[in-house]
């Protein structure tokens, strides 16, 4: 199921956060994205009647399994888009921001090239 970029954004944020503090929490959410708690709210509740979240009496934040696949595939793409920015020179913080914006809209055949041309120039450096 195709769902809006903000839908992917927030996903991935649920599993950043879930891997860097075990949970996730809206205030979190709105935190890591600079969006409103209100906003957080709204995406919230479109994300739980879509079957990509569940949230537990005390508003922990878990992803369905659907939920968990989408949030992966976006921060797959996210994870290798910013390794190739920066080995081309660009800094961290751009690297991060740039890979963000393009992790949505790049093509598959597009991003599948540049993921096994980054696994050559890794080998090739033995990392």
């Amino acid at each position: 199921m195709r769902i809006h970029k903000s839908a992917e954004d927030y996903l991935e944020m649920i599993l950043r956060l879930i891997e860097q503090k075990g949970y996730a929490r809206s205030v979190d959410i709105a935190a890591g994205l600079s969006v409103s708690k209100p906003s957080v709210s709204v995406a919230m509740k479109q994300l739980r009647e879509g079957g990509y979240i569940v949230m537990d009496k005390d508003n922990y934040i878990t992803l369905t399994d659907s939920g968990l696949a989408i949030a992966q595939h976006i921060y797959d793409r996210h994870k290798v888009l910013t390794r190739v920015l920066s080995l081309i020179g660009v800094d961290d913080d751009t690297a991060e921001a740039d890979a963000c914006k393009v992790e949505h809209d790049i093509s598959a055949k597009t991003f599948e090239a540049i993921q096994r041309k980054l696994e050559e120039m890794e080998a090739r450096a033995g990392r």
